[in-house]
């Protein structure tokens, strides 16, 4: 049982577990996670049925269109030329491995740079907390494509900064369901679906708050074990006195057709 382990055990535990593309497994059973309204991987098998080429923009490992391309079933269509982009180099063999047995092209994109894409190349675009400068998914999208993204928002688990009295974390002003939608309808989408969603998420020890915010290094900017020392062993006495630490998520979801 975790419970019974000390601070430094759960700590060395969590900073020496391996995180390899953008696989979160080592959480299981360690985090409870409320469900949010609306599913982005059933809306995603959804959209990938109906369509004929498919991009999914900042892959990670490949993780999520891989377990998407999985749920359909065995005698649908699916798309005949799938893409998948991944800015961070690290990423980009991990995601080739996982995805190229399945018939995915995966290319190395660059941050601030123009999508390695033909214009009017795809008919889907996939987005899963990933980034996608509007005027590029214009020009990739063919008329009457779909955009599908799911986002973090600028709200997101800011619980934990405050548990540690870190500052805050580095997600953009624009990190909203309004700019998003703003942004898009600005470059001829019309928005066919936009939902917005704060959701419960608990950490049940703190060696999974560490993992997590190893990981996730932009949710508390500096952030290491010997500079948050003594919060984080506050933390750890709060869980183990309280049960487990909850934090927000804050989502967003929109699914956009260029005109």
């Amino acid at each position: 049982m975790r419970e019974a382990l000390s601070y430094e055990d759960l700590v060395s535990e969590a900073l020496a577990a391996p995180f390899r593309g953008w696989d979160f497994s080592y959480l299981k059973d360690r985090v409870r996670d409320c469900e949010i309204p609306w599913s982005y991987e059933d809306l995603a098998s959804a959209e990938i049925s109906e369509s004929t080429r498919l991009l999914d923009v900042d892959t990670g490992g490949g993780e999520t269109v891989a377990g998407v391309l999985a749920m359909l079933p065995k005698h649908a269509r699916r798309p005949a030329h799938i893409v998948a982009t991944e800015a961070w180099q690290p990423n980009v063999p991990i995601a080739r491995e996982r995805l190229e047995p399945l018939g995915v092209d995966v290319r190395q994109s660059a941050s601030g740079e123009p999508l390695p894409a033909d214009d009017a190349e795809f008919t889907l675009v996939l987005n899963r907390h990933g980034a996608c400068d509007p005027n590029e998914l214009r020009r990739v999208l063919q008329a009457g494509g779909v955009y599908l993204n799911q986002s973090v928002g600028r709200r997101n688990d800011i619980e934990l900064n405050t548990a540690l009295g870190g500052p805050p974390p580095r997600y953009p002003e624009s990190a909203t369901l309004d700019h998003a939608v703003a942004a898009l309808e600005q470059h001829g989408f019309e928005i066919a679906q936009a939902e917005e969603a704060f959701t419960e998420f608990a950490f049940c020890d703190i060696g999974a708050v560490v993992f997590h915010l190893s990981a996730v290094s932009w949710q508390v900017p500096g952030f290491d074990v010997t500079t948050y020392g003594r919060p984080l062993r506050e933390l750890d006495a709060r869980i183990r006195e309280e049960g487990p630490f909850v934090v927000l998520h804050h989502r967003f979801l929109v699914k956009a057709v260029r005109r």
